[in-house]
């Protein structure tokens, strides 16, 4: 059994989807009335001015990172260049200390090698000295004993010392 349901003119039945409906429209009237689609686009509204302001805000934070960053390389460029500096002047200096050290190496081992030479030739100045001065005594004291068994007598002492005298003063 089929229950009846009234139908208006329209063709329009009494049924719970027309019930719905009504109640539906109801529904929005009432919340029209009381204001609830200005609030909804209110919250709306405030919901896209609150996107656009983090969006510009994130734009703003994006400009200044980017800002941030550049100065950034900037910076690390200009360490790299002040490291590259570094290293040049730092074996600049090392190479000029290596050419000073071998530079005063050289003078010195120049120095000590006439010292060297010096003392070289003032210990063989005082060796042929002292054999000068040995060869003369041995001469003087050679000459003395064949000049004293040659000559005998007074003017024999008188000749050897005047002998002895010119031969010291020729050797030394």
């Amino acid at each position: 059994m089929q229950m009846m349901v009234p139908m208006f003119a329209a063709g329009l039945a009494l049924d719970a989807t027309f019930y719905a409906l009504v109640a539906l429209l109801i529904f929005l009237a009432i919340a029209w009335r009381s204001g609830a689609h200005t609030k909804a686009g209110a919250a709306l509204d405030a919901r896209a001015t609150q996107i656009a302001k983090d969006l510009a805000d994130a734009r703003k934070l994006r400009e200044e990172a980017e800002a941030l960053l550049a100065e950034y390389k900037q910076k690390r460029s200009d360490a790299e260049k002040e490291a590259q500096d570094i290293v040049a002047r730092a074996k600049a200096d090392a190479t000029a200390y290596g050419e000073e050290s071998r530079r005063k190496l050289a003078d010195s081992l120049e120095r000590r090698t006439r010292q060297a030479e010096q003392k070289i030739a003032q210990a063989e100045a005082a060796a042929l000295k002292e054999v000068r001065s040995t060869a003369t005594d041995l001469a003087i004291a050679q000459a003395a004993e064949l000049l004293a068994g040659k000559v005998k007598g007074k003017g024999g002492d008188g000749l050897i010392a005047e002998s002895i005298a010119a031969v010291k003063t020729r050797l030394n």
